[in-house]
């Protein structure tokens, strides 16, 4: 029908799939065909949203209204969201400076197209939550990973970043704690470095904290006690157990926030109204969550029993997030291998490392405990009985 072939897709398309996703889509299917499978793969709380929540939604959507807010959010909703910080960490955030959005990941792209132009080097640590580099590929943007492992606890250090800026200068730097996949929390003082180097060295700081509330005996700090400069991306999909209702939000600092409504009126035009007014009715389910966060510790501490007894090794440090993220067992080659052989074998999906390090990821997995406390229990009894497993 045609004489040309069609246009090929675009080169900032060439992005690596998201294999956590994969995971979860093959597992959905065995779920469709009557398997009982758990699944370790992907970081999605099982809680339902917080009774407050619903009751607020049901409410609102009972007027019959809904439709388009500011292109920042509701002025409500981002009031309530600057009391936090005060409540949380002792910090004046004017709501002026926080903008709502569609989730953590318009979050990011939002703060990347205001902070970023393309060409721009951009310093993440590996392993690390593959949207990242993603995105940062998908705009234009190159992505500087900068290795982490067991023997700097999986954080990233101030020390480390001033050594590849020194090399090659970075335009700005993402730091994410509790960070994904490993769930390692970077110290106050740690982040404290790395924030005043970046704005010494006129780099953009960009704080991923998107887990905080879910961080086990560590202390979780916000880049916004170190500096105004930060730009911060949260979201409140983890701890507040709202995942499906992408909803999250940046603060920034004051010259970026016309230039993010600017974009995010063409982009997105808003977040949905519905789920900001579930959003702000979270603020006051704190009770409930903090019941859903120790089924997290429960679970939480039964693997961190669990893995080196299964045969994996470098178990990060299990400080923050709902993620254990470790080596294979040596008898095991490959971990998509393995994450397939878990799955077909004791119906348990997990995610396998190469999402979060291209070059080491071959030898690790990601095991996700946002779960319920129960099915979590199933999956290590089932895991335990996996020839190959402990030995």
């Amino acid at each position: 029908m045609y004489d040309t072939p069609p246009a090929a897709p675009s080169r900032r398309s060439d992005v690596d799939p998201f294999r956590a996703m994969d995971v979860m889509a093959a597992a959905n299917r065995m779920v469709a065909a009557g398997r009982d499978v758990i699944s370790l793969a992907v970081g999605q709380p099982s809680a339902p949203v917080p009774g407050t929540v619903a009751e607020s939604v049901g409410a609102f959507l009972r007027r019959g209204r809904i439709g388009y807010t500011d292109a920042l959010g509701r002025a409500s909703l981002r009031a309530r969201i600057a009391r936090h910080y005060a409540e949380a960490y002792g910090v004046d955030v004017p709501a002026e400076r926080v903008m709502v959005t569609t989730g953590s990941s318009a979050g990011f792209n939002l703060a990347f197209l205001t902070a970023f132009d393309v060409g721009d080097r951009v310093a993440i640590a590996t392993p690390g939550y593959p949207a990242y580099r993603n995105i940062l590929k998908a705009l234009g943007i190159e992505p500087v990973e900068i290795e982490v492992g067991p023997e700097d606890d999986y954080v990233l250090t101030a020390e480390a970043l001033e050594r590849v800026h020194r090399e090659t200068p970075v335009r700005g730097v993402l730091i994410a704690s509790p960070a994904n996949p490993t769930g390692t929390v970077t110290s106050p003082d740690e982040l404290r470095r790395l924030v005043q180097f970046a704005d010494a060295a006129g780099i953009v700081f960009v704080s991923d904290e998107i887990y905080h509330g879910l961080a086990f005996g560590r202390e979780t700090a916000s880049a916004l006690q170190f500096s105004d400069r930060a730009i911060v991306v949260n979201s409140f999909s983890k701890y507040y157990c709202m995942t499906g209702w992408r909803i999250g939000w940046l603060v920034l600092p004051p010259h970026l926030v016309r230039p993010a409504e600017r974009v995010g009126q063409s982009l997105y035009i808003s977040a949905p109204e519905l789920s900001q007014v579930g959003a702000e009715a979270v603020f006051e389910a704190t009770e409930e969550l903090e019941a859903v966060k120790l089924g997290y510790e429960r679970s939480r501490a039964l693997l961190m029993d669990a893995l080196p007894a299964l045969g994996f090794g470098d178990i990060a440090p299990i400080d923050g997030a709902f993620y254990a993220y470790a080596s294979i067992p040596q008898g095991f080659a490959d971990a998509t291998e393995l994450a397939r052989h878990l799955l077909d074998t004791a119906l348990v999906a997990a995610t396998p490392g190469l999402d979060f390090d291209l070059r080491r990821g071959h030898r690790t997995m990601r095991l996700s405990y946002a779960g319920d406390p129960s099915e979590i229990a199933e999956a290590v009894r089932r895991l335990r009985t996996v020839p190959g497993l402990g030995g």
